[in-house]
């Protein structure tokens, strides 16, 4: 049987990426929705890219684009100048990862991320990086709101869709996913010592590994 499966946010854990890939073992008849922020803070930001373009080639994956990933992307392209800060928020970790960035940073990477839409729907659900305004067709969501807003600065009610929302971007630092009902949030805190989330939303069955790839009892 086909599944929908949400993975949360990675940022650059390539060792943990691959380990929850090998527990959750999906096959072409899946859909991978990736939530977003695959660079910065973690040590393997180039290795995570990497593996997900590679996991294109025989997958179905729908990869979101985060505000990680988004201000990487602008900063190469030198339509930012925000290098200090994004040093600060986590970009140091990746120039190390590339050896010098973005002068070594390769075009698959940047195409990679250019193509990263930035909400993905489904008959009972859809999916976004940060947040979204209950109000407010997916289709039409500021992209600022998509990408930025913390589940801690606006938590937002029930979509009037009916859908339920699948979102990363805000951590969990308890390591357990934030489930509303009408809300699920599974960025599980892998960057601080969490988790990395994989929700299975036809089943609800739900796989965790840490940053070095050991499985956790969920």
């Amino acid at each position: 049987m086909a599944r929908l499966i949400a993975i949360g946010d990675v940022h650059g854990y390539t060792l943990a990426l691959r380990a929850l890939l090998d527990w959750v073992a999906p096959t072409p008849a899946d859909t991978l929705v990736f939530l977003g922020d695959y660079v910065d803070r973690g040590p393997d930001s180039r290795g995570t890219l990497d593996l997900l373009i590679e996991l294109q080639q025989s997958l179905r994956i729908v990869p979101l684009l985060g505000n990680h990933d988004h201000l990487f992307a602008e900063i190469c392209a030198g339509r930012l100048d925000l290098r200090d800060e994004w040093l600060r928020f986590g970009g140091a970790q990746t120039v190390a990862s590339y050896g010098r960035a973005p002068e070594d940073v390769p075009a698959s990477h940047l195409a990679f991320l250019a193509g990263c839409p930035r909400y993905y729907e489904t008959e009972h659900h859809f999916f976004v990086h940060a947040n979204y305004d209950a109000r407010t067709p997916i289709a039409e969501q500021p992209g600022a709101l998509l990408l930025w807003q913390s589940l801690r600065d606006r938590l937002p009610g029930p979509h009037y869709s009916g859908k339920v929302a699948i979102v990363g971007h805000t951590a969990q630092k308890t390591g357990r996913i934030l489930d509303l009902g009408y809300l699920k949030c599974i960025d599980t805190y892998l960057y601080g010592g969490g988790s990395l989330t994989a929700l299975n939303l036809t089943s609800g069955e739900l796989w965790q590994v840490d940053q070095n790839g050991q499985r956790r009892a969920t």
